[in-house]
């Protein structure tokens, strides 16, 4: 497939195995040719690894950062589980936004929190507001641990942002879905893995060994859970296509 822009004329040009077609570059089409090619670059530029959240290195894409932030100002959950600690960005700014909104906190769970990472999230201004659960995601004594931190009637979100193969992603969707409150969500993150196939850092079975092949087929199997991004809040454009390194993430528990 090839994709020519043309700034001066204001068309986008596709050139695929069904032919050529051109869009207005402002039309919804263009933009999401734009937007794939934009993303792919950023992916073999590793655009995400030049960001932080209030002093702490956070690696997702702006989007994705401003999505989330909507939905948990929307639904406002009693308790954000996210499993993946890497730096501690995401969980600074699920912290921050609950500092903000005068309520919830957070579990971070990884199977393993190096002490420099520990060191600073433990010394950040929002850390009383932030637990840390070290070992698998989805081993018996973890989960039980996580389980145990979740007040009964409290309203609960779930982040995956831990080992994004297939199988454990749908194991974790498992063990965490049923955690999960009515109306809220459990996001598999990092599906664009799917797109990404002979990309640099990428593997030939991430076609079919991602996160949102887990999400749909554990929402095959699972009916009290839907494949279901929210709405945008806010839109005076033209434009809903999501930009995200997170397709088919968000299942929402009905």
């Amino acid at each position: 497939m090839m994709l020519k822009v043309d700034l001066e004329n204001g068309l986008v040009e596709v050139d695929s195995a069904e032919g050529k077609v051109r869009y207005q570059i402002g039309s919804p089409e263009a933009f999401e040719w734009i937007s794939r090619a934009w993303l792919r670059s950023g992916w073999d530029g590793k655009y995400v690894y030049s960001f932080s959240w209030l002093g702490r290195p956070i690696i997702q894409l702006p989007d994705d950062v401003m999505r989330i932030q909507e939905a948990i100002y929307e639904i406002k959950p009693d308790v954000v589980i996210e499993t993946g600690v890497a730096h501690g960005g995401s969980l600074i700014l699920y912290a921050s936004l609950f500092r903000c909104m005068g309520r919830g906190r957070v579990i971070g769970v990884d199977i393993e929190i190096r002490p420099h990472n520990r060191k600073a999230i433990e010394a950040h201004e929002v850390n009383d507001l932030i637990s840390l659960v070290e070992g698998s995601s989805t081993s018996p004594p973890v989960l039980e641990q996580v389980r145990s931190m979740v007040k009964p009637g409290e309203r609960v979100m779930v982040i995956l942002d831990s080992n994004h193969s297939r199988d454990h992603v749908r194991s974790e969707l498992e063990c965490y879905g049923p955690l999960v409150s009515q109306g809220s969500y459990i996001v598999a993150t990092d599906g664009i893995m799917g797109d990404l196939v002979g990309a640099p850092r990428s593997h030939s079975d991430w076609s079919w060994n991602n996160p949102r092949v887990a999400a749909e087929e554990f929402t095959a199997s699972h009916p009290e859970f839907e494949l279901a991004p929210p709405d945008f809040p806010f839109n005076e454009g033209t434009l809903a296509h999501h930009v995200t390194y997170w397709p088919g993430a968000w299942l929402r528990r009905k």
